[in-house]
């Protein structure tokens, strides 16, 4: 079936750029994956800026796509001569400009930089709307501030996936769910918001010979055809000329917009939690907040509907980086280290610990954190003399600590503005530990924590179903109809409540976090990088 499926050209393909991988997954007529291949990378801080090359985004794309079609030539013996819909996503925000030529005129800003305080304040007031540091039109603004001489060479601005799809389509545009972090949409148009592109606009002044709309990408909705692959782009992403062009590509859209998808929570009321590197809630609200919150970003779905985001620069790096300790602890006594069995048996033993923590303390800020207000980062672990200091509670406050500033935006969601939700799923590596994370993750929003079996797959196979969803869509099917009716239908997933006890160790632990912040400060402050 599967095999009959790739020769005949019905597969649909979706890959994502992630922090850490880039992961290309295969999907049948039915959105089942069935191949897949992926690409590890790492950002590189290079003058103080977070970025990844131009070499290592190709490289990284045609290295992943490559492993796919091995998979595929293993798995069922055929060639990827064809296929039904293509689409790309990646991390949001950051700045990628280009100029005349098409090439980049400086080296792209990730979402990971917190360096656009001085835009972000301003343009937040400017706008009465909050524009966090890592939206793309604050790092346009600081660029702007900073006097930086490239600005006015820019003939086109974009994010990571808009990238990747311009090349591939010669087509200048994002799906709208994206284009909500580079500038503020307005869900009743689907578009930039006109009043707020005006008034940027006037900001800037004359002073550039282009206004915001002549850079910007055209703005897409899920189920649109955003361009067909060129025959440059198919040899861009398949350089052994295999892949034939023509197939037609949906919107490129955002890892929060695929986590969305993969997920089912692209309803009203409903919610997902992504946490990997960064960590991100996204709740899909019923009407405007009360007022403006820097801690909560107002995003879309794919489908344009408004989503309060909270947004976190770090999550699992430094757990991950605490583990890889313990593995080279092993190591050093000749042990062959299983890493599945190693983050398993650690984070089950996280739940031995007292739900306090024990009165320990770590911070996991390997890069600024925006919620917090620190424009840089210095993990910490901290303790008492008489903390109880232990391996369940030493881990168990890491765990923590990977959730800890979500949980401080999120509670101003809940708490501050009572917004209700009837589901939140989550799904990212902090999960894959059966039990643990979403208990975690639980006690810490206070809500019931669902995880589905798909939810896995993560953005790779959600840019794949939105693909799908654009060429398989039924007449005036919206986007939650399909998901609801074609791609999750009988899939309930696992659910955990939250434990009382759990949640009031949480508070605990929450109220020394606050109240240690300026040990972080001071670590910023005194150590420098």
């Amino acid at each position: 079936m599967s095999k009959s499926v790739i020769e005949s050209g019905k597969a649909v393909l979706g890959i994502e750029f992630g922090s850490t991988r880039i992961k290309a997954v295969l999907v049948d007529d039915k959105n089942k994956p069935i191949a897949q291949g992926d690409h590890e990378w790492e950002n590189q801080l290079v003058d103080g800026i977070w970025t990844y090359s131009i070499d290592m985004i190709w490289n990284g794309l045609q290295d992943a796509y490559k492993k796919m079609t091995e998979d595929v030539q293993k798995q069922y013996g055929v060639k990827v001569e064809k296929l039904a819909a293509l689409g790309f996503s990646a991390m949001m925000h950051g700045y990628m400009a280009f100029g005349a030529d098409d090439e980049i005129l400086v080296p792209f800003r990730t979402w990971r930089n917190a360096i656009t305080e001085e835009a972000s304040d301003k343009l937040t007031k400017l706008f009465n709307f909050n524009i966090p540091q890592r939206w793309s039109i604050a790092h346009l603004y600081q660029a702007i501030l900073n006097g930086e001489d490239h600005v006015k060479d820019i003939k086109f601005q974009t994010t990571l996936a808009g990238y990747i799809h311009w090349k591939l389509t010669g087509k200048k545009v994002l799906g709208v769910g994206e284009a909500s972090g580079m500038f503020p949409i307005d869900s009743a148009t689907g578009q930039y918001d006109a009043a707020m592109v005006e008034k940027f606009d006037k900001e800037i002044d004359g002073k550039f010979p282009w206004k915001l709309l002549d850079i910007f990408p055209g703005v897409l909705t899920a189920g649109e055809n955003a361009g067909c692959l060129t025959e440059e782009g198919a040899k861009l992403l398949d350089p052994s000329g295999t892949l034939q062009a023509g197939c037609p590509l949906c919107p490129p859209e955002g890892d929060a917009g695929t986590g969305m998808v993969a997920t089912n929570s692209v309803e009203v009321r409903t919610g997902n939690v992504s946490a990997g590197t960064s960590v991100f809630s996204m709740v899909v609200i019923e009407k405007p907040l009360s007022k403006v919150y820097p801690e909560l970003d107002l995003v879309t779905t794919p489908a344009g509907d408004a989503v309060a985001m909270v947004h976190c620069n770090n999550c699992t790096s430094d757990l991950n980086a605490w583990v890889n300790i313990f593995k080279q602890f092993a190591e050093a006594f000749g042990m062959d280290v299983d890493m599945n069995k190693l983050f398993g048996t650690l984070y089950n033993k996280a739940m031995e610990g007292d739900v306090d923590g024990g009165n320990l303390l770590a911070y996991n800020y390997i890069s600024g954190e925006n919620i917090t207000g620190m424009e840089e980062g210095r993990p910490m672990f901290v303790r008492t003399p008489n903390s109880k200091f232990n391996l369940a509670n030493f881990m168990r406050v890491n765990l923590y600590s990977a959730l800890a500033t979500l949980k401080i935006g999120n509670d101003l969601l809940f708490k501050e503005e009572k917004v209700p939700v009837d589901k939140l799923l989550g799904h990212g590596g902090l999960f894959k530990t059966k039990g643990v994370g979403q208990q975690i993750l639980a006690d810490a929003m206070n809500a019931p924590i669902s995880v589905m079996e798909t939810a896995g797959e993560g953005g790779a196979w959600g840019i794949a179903v939105l693909a799908a969803y654009m060429i398989q869509k039924a007449e005036g099917e919206s986007l939650a109809d399909y998901l609801n009716n074609k791609v999750f239908a009988g899939q309930e997933g696992s659910e955990l409540a939250p434990n009382p006890e759990g949640v009031k160790g949480f508070d605990e632990f929450i109220e020394i976090y606050k109240a240690g912040l300026p040990i972080q400060r001071a670590a910023i402050d005194s150590m420098k990088l």
